[in-house]
């Protein structure tokens, strides 16, 4: 296990707004930043599209996210090629991975329901971490105002899980 990497991942899935309630379906993006703690950097980024089986991207989720259904059937590729890239390019069960919430539970479901084994073990919940940090008992708190009250400035397009992967690593790199 590499405890000096921890690379950072965000989800973005099918959703929709029906009557002001939001939901969710198959994801078809995840976005990567590894971060290394002894350099104190950003080493590696990527983003992949997945090509849902089963959902479209609706209207709302493409204005949300600026994914568009074209882009998904253009680049994007099976839930399982995209795990096998992952492993690839930066590691399985020897890396920690880390999101803002619990997108490891997002990612595991939809990898038993298509029969695709989780591409790592070790997981953070950098929420919990950043609550416990500073003390916010109950309250919830967005990965935007967290980074934000800290003082570290946003970097582009909020919903696009390549962006949020990136600003997660910035902020973990405070955190950790």
């Amino acid at each position: 296990m590499n405890h000096n990497r921890i690379v950072c991942f965000d989800l973005e899935m099918c959703c929709w707004n029906i009557d002001g309630v939001g939901t969710t379906g198959e994801i078809i993006e995840i976005g990567l930043a590894e971060i290394d703690l002894v350099k104190g950097e950003i080493v590696k980024r990527a983003q992949y599209y997945v090509k849902p089986e089963h959902d479209e991207v609706s209207l709302f989720c493409a204005e949300l996210t600026g994914i568009t259904p074209r882009k998904v059937e253009k680049q994007g590729r099976p839930l399982a090629e995209v795990i096998k890239s992952m492993i690839k390019n930066f590691g399985g069960n020897n890396k920690i991975y880390a999101a803002w919430g619990r997108d490891d539970l997002v990612l595991a479901k939809e990898c038993a329901d298509k029969g695709i084994e989780m591409p790592f073990k070790e997981y953070v919940n950098l929420a919990t971490i950043y609550r416990i940090q500073n003390r916010l008992k109950e309250k919830r708190i967005g990965h935007k105002a967290a980074q934000e009250a800290k003082g570290i400035e946003w970097e582009g397009r909020q919903h696009s899980g390549y962006v949020d992967a990136y600003n997660l690593a910035k902020l973990a790199l405070t955190m950790l």
